[in-house]
């Protein structure tokens, strides 16, 4: 793949910038149809899954987008605003009862649910987030655990066993298909999967507005992003909000799906389990998210039956030591994710991009800067990014792609050094300046 950014005139500006992903081509397609592709396709083989298989795994199937959903509310929180969280159990919990609650008590639709179940967990996820903005890292992560382990004892207290149940829990009714040629479980599946959908379309958008931008930039730097004019606390508390809500609207569905909610069920695993789901899937990835649903809920079952086929009374115990070789292989195998293991992939496979007739990549931009003598040499900015893919050694950069290159790397790294050095010395002289003025109107 070759990459060039040139400075042909100092007259030139800066032209509009094309989509990257545009230029880079895999079997004569570029990466952006290649993403509608694996869209449709992921779309079509969820809708035909139901017809496919048995009931109990569609019913293991739903559970999947469920946490998935949950995974996708943390990874928000953690992979793109930077906030480790270890409590989102308890987020889970809230949006359980407050479902079944709604639904025993004041015989809610269940579907009515789900939007009382985001409220409630978005306000109590601010709430928790404003004492916790002077909290970061493991001490954040502190407070999150202290209310994972407290939200199952505070639903058996015994004060609010009229509404949680205690102990006992609440068992809820299966919902009925509204649909003729649907089960009950293939349409609790297309309602889950209806409101996935909903959910990953709002965080994408989310992502890639303003906010979004702005999380991300509070998660790299904190001190820029406040020097810029961003709320910070602000924004830190809002998207804790919006973290609960997502665990919230999933635990609402689980507590429809299994027709069943206690205060055992939302224990600090859960929210191990769902922290796990992130790692595995991949931070700061809304795809992932389906990836590491499926990892949480398979990869535990897969782990019993191989513990169960050597024949021990203690299978339970060595499921759990399945389940550790499992995620250890998988973090080792896939560190930064499977999101990252994909782009990974990617980036290995043999492209090519589309050129233009002037030879250059159609579509990139020019910038232009003109000639400053640096070291006795005249230098224009430009940029030449130069290597070979799928096979073979990688050549050196600037070289080897039909027309006459520089070495640009050393270069660049040493102009970049040099150009800090003078922005140094030119803030350095500015301040000494101001310094010297200071003192000679107080002399005066």
């Amino acid at each position: 793949m070759c990459v060039e950014i040139s400075a042909p005139s100092a007259a030139s500006g800066i032209a509009p910038l094309a989509n990257p992903a545009r230029l880079i081509k895999i079997a004569g397609i570029d990466l952006v149809t290649w993403q509608r592709y694996w869209l449709v396709g992921g779309l079509a083989i969820a809708v035909l899954l139901p017809f496919l298989v048995e009931d109990f795994t569609v019913f293991q199937l739903t559970l999947a987008y469920i946490y998935a959903i949950a995974v996708l509310g943390l990874n928000l929180l953690t992979g793109f605003n930077g906030q480790f969280s270890l409590g989102h159990s308890a987020f889970f919990g809230i949006g359980a009862y407050t479902a079944a609650i709604l639904m025993q008590r004041w015989e809610i639709a269940y579907y009515w649910t789900l939007v009382p179940a985001g409220i409630t967990c978005f306000i109590a996820g601010f709430l928790f987030g404003l004492p916790a903005l002077r909290l970061e890292g493991l001490y954040l992560a502190l407070a999150t655990f202290a209310l994972a382990v407290a939200m199952p004892q505070i639903l058996k207290y015994e004060h609010f066993q009229d509404f949680t149940g205690g102990v006992q829990g609440i068992d809820l009714d299966k919902p009925e298909s509204p649909v003729g040629f649907l089960n009950d479980d293939q349409w609790l599946y297309f309602f889950t999967l209806v409101v996935l959908l909903v959910l990953f379309f709002c965080a994408v958008n989310l992502i890639r507005s303003r906010t979004g931008r702005a999380m991300m930039a509070i998660r790299d730097n904190p001190i820029a992003a406040a020097s810029m004019g961003i709320n910070t606390s602000l924004y830190k508390t809002v998207t804790f909000g919006v973290s609960a809500a997502y665990t919230g609207v999933a635990g609402a569905l689980a507590c429809i799906v299994i027709q069943f909610v206690a205060p055992d069920s939302f224990t600090f695993i859960l929210a191990v389990t769902i922290l796990v789901g992130v790692v595995v899937g991949g931070t700061a990835s809304i795809p992932g998210a389906i990836f590491g649903g499926l990892f949480i809920l398979l990869v535990p079952n897969w782990s019993e039956a191989i513990a169960e086929s050597f024949g021990r009374t203690d299978a339970k115990g060595l499921s759990w030591a399945v389940y550790g070789a499992f995620l250890i292989f998988t973090v080792y195998v896939m560190p930064s994710g499977a999101a990252g293991l994909v782009r990974i992939v990617v980036a290995r496979l043999p492209v090519r991009q589309r050129i233009s007739g002037s030879g250059k990549i159609a579509g990139t931009t020019s910038i232009t800067k003109p000639n400053e003598n640096r070291g006795g040499e005249n230098h224009a900015y430009g940029i030449t990014l130069c290597s070979v893919r799928g096979g073979g050694s990688r050549r050196r950069p600037g070289r080897g792609c039909g027309q006459r290159r520089q070495e640009i790397w050393p270069r660049c790294q040493r102009h970049r050094d040099q150009d800090r050095q003078h922005q140094s010395l030119q803030w350095a002289g500015l301040v000494l300046r101001h310094h010297r003025q200071g003192h000679q109107g107080l002399l005066r």
